[in-house]
């Protein structure tokens, strides 16, 4: 069954459409990405229900969750129902130039609702901004460059606010640059995309997807309370990789460009400002971290054996 409310200027959908009353744990993932469904998949077991959100009515749906939409503007009685029924919300949606999409439309509702015992946020390691190639951890001052990577850290000052208004743990997962399964230097290659930038001394960090389910996963279990940055082990230069895996596949690796002369999107141009290598102590000590993939080489070497990476 399927029930369509309207509340506003916004619709809600679900296959599951009644909360479930006698549930006694909740979760409520708002904005059911690339990351949150990994995340979703993996928690599965540990909650009676649990409630996702999509921009719209179109998208693919898994009949495992309870689906509903929020558009990043307007809230719905359904919406309001699931924080109040919640006791678990993880927030896996951007802000943006007018804020935090949920804080904007669901505040009273976050607010106010009694039965939320843990708040996760996923923010990213942009917010430290350029440490010309340092190493930073969670105690390291934030100097965001980009106006993307500024809108996250005052996101997450927004939930920290109402996170020590409830009374209640709130954990930030900083994420380096995610990949897995179709979102990486392969998926480049058979798209035609593959090249080879390179800045003399620029490096990232990187994370794939099913490491930050664990991190997630482990972080609802202790109820922890936080920043941690859930990043693998080794900062690398990006040409590096983009060589690695035609190597791994057996092919001719692109020729090296120039950053400074590369055609760039102002965008893409953006990401090789902020050059600084991310630790996951905290995320090992606190967490008990064990990263499935803590290199690019381990998870690019089993996603190309298995045809994981498709």
């Amino acid at each position: 069954m399927i029930r369509f409310e309207q509340s506003g200027a916004a619709t809600s959908v679900t296959n599951n459409p009644e909360i479930d009353g006698k549930a006694k744990t909740h979760l409520l993932i708002f904005g059911f990405g690339y990351s949150a469904t990994a995340i979703g998949q993996k928690v599965l077991g540990q909650f009676d229900q649990i409630s996702v959100t999509n921009r719209s009515n179109g998208e693919k749906r898994d009949d495992r969750f309870r689906h509903l939409v929020f558009d990043g503007i307007h809230s719905s009685s359904a919406i309001d129902e699931a924080i109040h029924a919640a006791t678990h919300i993880l927030v896996s949606v951007g802000p943006d130039d007018k804020g935090d999409p949920v804080i904007n439309a669901c505040l009273q509702a976050v607010k106010s609702a009694t039965g939320t015992k843990w708040i996760g946020y996923l923010s990213t390691v942009g917010v430290y901004g350029n440490h010309d190639g340092a190493w930073v951890d969670e105690n390291t001052v934030c100097k965001p460059v980009s106006a993307r990577s500024i809108q996250r850290l005052e996101a997450e000052a927004g939930w920290q606010n109402i996170a020590r208004q409830k009374k209640i743990p709130l954990a930030i997962f900083r994420l380096s640059g995610i990949y897995g399964p179709g979102r990486n230097a392969l998926v480049n290659i058979e798209k035609g995309r593959s090249r080879r930038l390179v800045k003399k001394g620029q490096v990232f960090n990187r994370i794939h997807r099913d490491d930050i389910a664990i991190a997630v996963q482990k972080a609802i279990e202790l109820k922890a309370d936080g920043i941690f940055n859930i990043t693998d082990d080794e900062p690398a230069p990006p040409q590096d990789v983009v060589t690695y895996v035609h190597q791994l596949r057996g092919s001719e690796p692109p020729a090296e460009i120039d950053f400074e002369t590369a055609d760039l999107t102002p965008m893409a141009r953006s990401f090789y400002g902020e050059n600084k290598k991310v630790s996951n102590a905290k995320s090992k000590a606190i967490l008990k971290m064990r990263y499935i993939w803590p290199d690019y080489r381990q998870a690019f070497d089993a996603m190309w054996k298995y045809g994981k990476w498709k």
